[in-house]
């Protein structure tokens, strides 16, 4: 039942996405070379697979942030007690794909920001939403783009989604890495996450690598 729940939750997202608000506020000059970006939006398995299909994104890794280095561990992650949640680092190049363009998939399709440390059948602080900012500008830009959600109302509950600073970033076990895509039939990637590529594909062409 509670699959069922997240697919139509996911399902109606990807509906209000198609016109999902461009953000007002965004890094204005493209920087030179590549640069990172960290969120945590529930499991991360979605998480990378939604955004290994956006332009200008060259890598995604998933791992863990909030916590320290000797937690960092799935079933130690898992117990909801170490401070880290499930994130995903992706590398991305500034010229192709704005900090601001990024949030909009993050926030548009690929997790519900308004369920608090949970995603869906997934509970815990582990799989809270969170923004770790590696600069001035990621902050300003994702505070900024949160406050034009919420004045607009584009949720029909207040976004929860953390925007803290970045202090690590873990990258998680093999097995996790690229998991939607070695595995497309596994029953939580059929329910949970294949509607979040659906989503993105159909709601936000212009996002996605051809």
């Amino acid at each position: 039942m509670l699959n069922r729940f997240l697919l139509f939750m996911t399902l109606a997202a990807a509906l209000t996405a198609g016109t999902f608000p461009d953000p007002a506020t965004d890094v204005t000059a493209p920087a030179n070379g590549k640069e990172k970006a960290v969120f945590a939006g529930g499991c991360f398995w979605g998480v990378d697979a939604v955004f290994k299909h956006v332009k200008g994104v060259t890598d995604v890794v998933s791992g863990y942030s909030g916590g320290q280095k000797s937690t960092a561990e799935y079933e130690t992650v898992s117990t909801g007690r170490t401070g880290h949640a499930e994130s995903v680092e992706i590398t991305f190049d500034p010229s192709q794909v704005t900090f601001g363009q990024l949030l909009k998939v993050f926030f548009a399709v690929a997790h519900d920001p308004t369920e608090l440390n949970r995603q869906g059948p997934d509970t815990g602080t582990q799989y809270r939403s969170s923004i770790f900012y590696m600069n001035a500008d990621q902050k300003r830009v994702a505070e900024a783009y949160i406050q034009q959600l919420d004045a607009a109302k584009v949720f029909k509950r207040k976004i929860v989604t953390k925007v803290v600073p970045f202090e690590a970033f873990y990258p998680a076990e093999a097995y996790h890495q690229n998991f939607l895509a070695r595995n497309p039939t596994y029953p939580y990637i059929v329910y949970n996450d294949l509607p979040k590529l659906e989503a993105l594909k159909k709601q936000l062409p212009e996002l996605c690598k051809r």
